[in-house]
């Protein structure tokens, strides 16, 4: 009979087959075996009857900050929040940290404050602005999982937004190492004509914010880089779409044979206009939130399979900061990596189901960066990365909140569903996990 440390018993698993009522055998760090009656001792045994277990969530799109502003948030406190959350592993966004991973003394300062403090696995972003552009190939060689690039201002002067010539150059760079560049796809050249057209109010509401970034934006910065992705051959990742037109665009790509994924997030889909008037500066981002037909619509195509990845694009703040009175000063990020998976389940499991949900959130995202040989799934030889849910509903109060600060859009909301705990290769989360730095070509 084999030997186990940990065997759960009767977990309703997640699989690419359905949910299924199985045993789960962990040896080490790693899944061992999955079987309806699992034979073999172990040190311990868990019986999970009534949980669901769910691969760890692999979440592409954080900003945890450090870094530079870990008094905005930082690795111990978002990855505590994100474990809380069901996540397991994350990619941090090379901003808003101070300075940005523009160079390899940037990459290795964040990857060190990463080793030291975060307790999940983790990979990094490098950025691609006019300034990164000589340290690109330094910064694939280090082993980021990709370079991010805002195709309008990223709200810090240190980012400098791309333009088509420079994403152009890096996309080369990306393509030569084989790595995909994500771009935060809005036209300042369409917000800019829509300003002029209907001017700015100062000081100015979430409604007036709202206004300000039509759809028009995100369909023309997208257009702009599946072009620059069709020439240069490199792979393409847009981040946090927030409008089905978008989709489309970028599913007609696929069909002509451009290597390009989608992301949406969590407030995208649990979160419209309407919302967004009545909790105010906590609920600000850009893309902004859209109305009510366009979530829904964004449920669709989800449902139809167009969506490839949903991540947090958790960007937290400090309080002084979404505190002034005009909604176009204050900082635009939406803090949300703790529930918004949780938040998300409920509706999900009408529209789609347990499997495409588990592919959004962890296979599809840990594929798309070269994780997949250890994280993403629940199968043998895989990291032991999983969260189990239970339907227990509770109601989202502020000191719930394990981030640094407690701000988040979900505050009052109605939860289904909650994590009753989170494991890492084999263990649960707790204060004394460290995580490792994940580099895509040593897995």
């Amino acid at each position: 009979m084999s030997q186990f440390d940990t065997i759960l018993r009767r977990a309703s698993v997640v699989t690419a087959d359905g949910l299924r009522t199985l045993d789960v055998g962990i040896s080490g760090q790693t899944f061992a075996d999955l079987a309806e009656n699992l034979a073999g001792s172990c040190q311990v045994e868990i019986d999970a009857t009534g949980k669901i277990l769910f691969p760890g969530l692999v979440d592409a799109h954080v900003h945890f900050n450090e870094p530079g502003r870990t008094d905005w948030e930082g690795f111990a406190t978002g990855s505590t929040a994100l474990a809380a959350g069901g996540g397991t592993c994350f990619i941090d966004m090379p901003l808003n940290s101070s300075p940005p991973v523009l160079d390899l003394a940037s990459f290795t300062a964040k990857r060190r404050a990463g080793e030291a403090n975060s307790r999940l696995d983790f990979a990094l972003w490098g950025g691609l602005t006019p300034d990164s552009l000589p340290h690109l190939a330094d910064l694939a060689r280090a082993g980021v999982a990709g370079f991010k690039a805002f195709l309008c201002p990223s709200g810090l002067d240190e980012f400098a937004a791309a333009t088509e010539a420079t994403l152009r150059k890096g996309m080369h760079v990306a393509a030569e190492f084989n790595l995909p560049v994500a771009v935060h796809a809005e036209s300042p050249a369409v917000i800019a004509a829509h300003q002029r057209e209907f001017p700015l109010p100062h000081p100015g509401t979430m409604a007036d914010w709202l206004a300000s970034r039509p759809v028009a934006a995100e369909i023309a910065a997208i257009e702009m880089a599946v072009s620059c992705a069709r020439d240069t051959g490199c792979a393409l990742h847009i981040v946090h779409v927030s409008a089905p037109e978008g989709i489309d665009l970028i599913h007609a790509a696929k069909r002509e044979g451009i290597d390009v994924t989608a992301e949406t997030c969590p407030h995208y889909l649990l979160l419209d206009r309407g919302a967004a008037e009545r909790i105010g500066p906590a609920a600000k981002c850009a893309p902004p939130l859209r109305c009510t037909g366009t979530v829904d619509r964004l449920w669709r195509v989800l449902a139809a399979g167009d969506i490839d990845t949903i991540g947090s694009d958790h960007s937290p703040s400090p309080p002084e900061l979404k505190e002034c009175n005009d909604y176009f000063s204050m900082w635009g990020g939406i803090a949300g990596c703790q529930h918004g998976f949780p938040l998300l389940i409920e509706r999900a499991l009408r529209e789609t189901t347990w499997q495409q949900l588990a592919a959004l959130m962890s296979t599809n995202p840990a594929r798309r960066f070269r994780l997949d040989s250890r994280k993403g799934g629940i199968a043998s030889g895989l990291d032991a990365d999983f969260c189990l849910l239970a339907p227990d509903e509770f109601t989202i109060e502020r000191k719930d909140l394990l981030t640094r600060h407690p701000i988040s859009p979900y505050v009052g909301m109605r939860c289904a569903w909650q994590v009753t705990a989170t494991w890492l290769r084999g263990h649960p989360v707790s204060p004394a996990t460290h995580g490792r730095f994940l580099h895509p070509d040593d897995l």
